[in-house]
């Protein structure tokens, strides 16, 4: 399935009905007087969180979305009915905005949470509201409201507990894959992770939390390049991030600190408030030699950083590291000690 989220539809709420003028006519009833009916209210339109949804692809073909009219007053004092309202249901994550205005309409965070995004129109007055002492036969009725018409930008921005930051083969599918049952790409080139991938860790028969794998970031991804920064956004939820930085398996394969430094700067540059989330680092890759050096080279690397923050050496292939990581995660997330857990 294609990923998509963003997405700019046009939505239109249903008009009200006319109001209806009519006269009371019966037999043995003389100057029945006006009775015509009010018009029914036009349906709204209303945008629906579902948790069993994880992309807008469903809105690449249909853009426009029109919700049903009332229906017109009748005689004998008969009211129109109100048109159906249009329920559409996008993914929990989804943020709203009017294209128009640019202002934020909501955020749809809970499954089967509702926010009416398009009001229908009022219905009409039907003559029998506009009689009097002096008019007592009035033809006067009203039109319904016209519904509220819409461009709306919809954008998804992932629900997940723990957000994977890093370069590209940083090892970040590979730890999502160790850790949980989601099965992203993996393969010995950049970029195999096209779209973020979520997967469910489980403590226990209680307890899991998400964590989210994006497309790695290069430098410049605020500008544009590479895969990252349309989805970095989806970092912006996350309540805590793994920085994670390859150990190089030779010298001149890579540099860690400079790797380090360069997200950091791309952070800063797409988000400070991205930047200021609270951020663990972690060395992958530490099979590539022997626990005791990767350790020292984690160690020396994180000197030449200055970093300051928690420090994590794993092996996503040989699970070396990955239990430590996993318990302290939960307790940051759960603020206790989870026993008895298992991968």
């Amino acid at each position: 399935m294609k990923f998509v989220d963003e997405v700019k539809i046009t939505v239109k709420a249903g008009n009200g009905g006319s109001g209806s003028a009519s006269f009371r006519r019966e037999k043995f009833v003389a100057f029945g007087g006006p009775d015509g009916g009010d018009g029914g209210k036009g349906g709204d339109v209303i945008l629906q969180g579902d948790q069993g949804l994880n992309t807008l692809v469903d809105f690449r073909h249909k853009r426009r979305f029109d919700a049903q009219n009332g229906e017109s007053g009748r005689g004998r004092q008969m009211y129109g009915k109100g048109g159906d309202d249009l329920i559409i249901k996008v993914p929990t994550g989804t943020e709203v905005y009017d294209l128009e205005t640019d202002q934020k309409l909501g955020d749809i965070t809970d499954h089967e949470q509702q926010l009416i995004i398009a009001s229908g129109g009022k219905g009409g007055l039907g003559n029998m509201h506009f009689k009097s002492s002096v008019n007592r036969a009035p033809k006067r009725f009203t039109s319904g409201e016209q519904g509220h018409l819409r461009e709306i930008k919809l954008e998804l921005k992932v629900l997940a507990d723990v957000g994977l930051l890093g370069f590209p083969n940083a090892g970040k599918s590979t730890f999502v894959n160790a850790i949980s049952q989601a099965k992203p790409k993996i393969a010995d080139y950049p970029f195999t992770t096209l779209y973020p991938a979520l997967g469910v860790v489980r403590i226990d028969a209680d307890t899991s939390f998400v964590v989210a794998d994006i497309p790695g970031i290069i430098e410049g991804a605020a500008e544009g390049a590479g895969l990252g920064i349309q989805f970095l956004k989806h970092l912006q939820r996350t309540g805590l991030l793994l920085h994670m930085v390859e150990l190089p398996a030779y010298e001149g394969q890579c540099d860690p600190v400079e790797q380090f430094h360069q997200l950091s700067e791309e952070l800063v540059k797409f988000s400070e408030q991205l930047q200021e989330k609270q951020r663990w680092l972690v060395f992958t890759k530490s099979d590539v030699t022997t626990a005791e050096e990767a350790k020292e080279w984690a160690q020396l690397y994180t000197e030449q950083i200055g970093w300051d923050g928690p420090m994590y050496v794993i092996s996503s292939i040989s699970k070396q590291g990955l239990d430590p990581l996993i318990q302290d995660i939960a307790d940051h997330l759960f603020g206790s000690e989870k026993e008895d857990w298992e991968l």
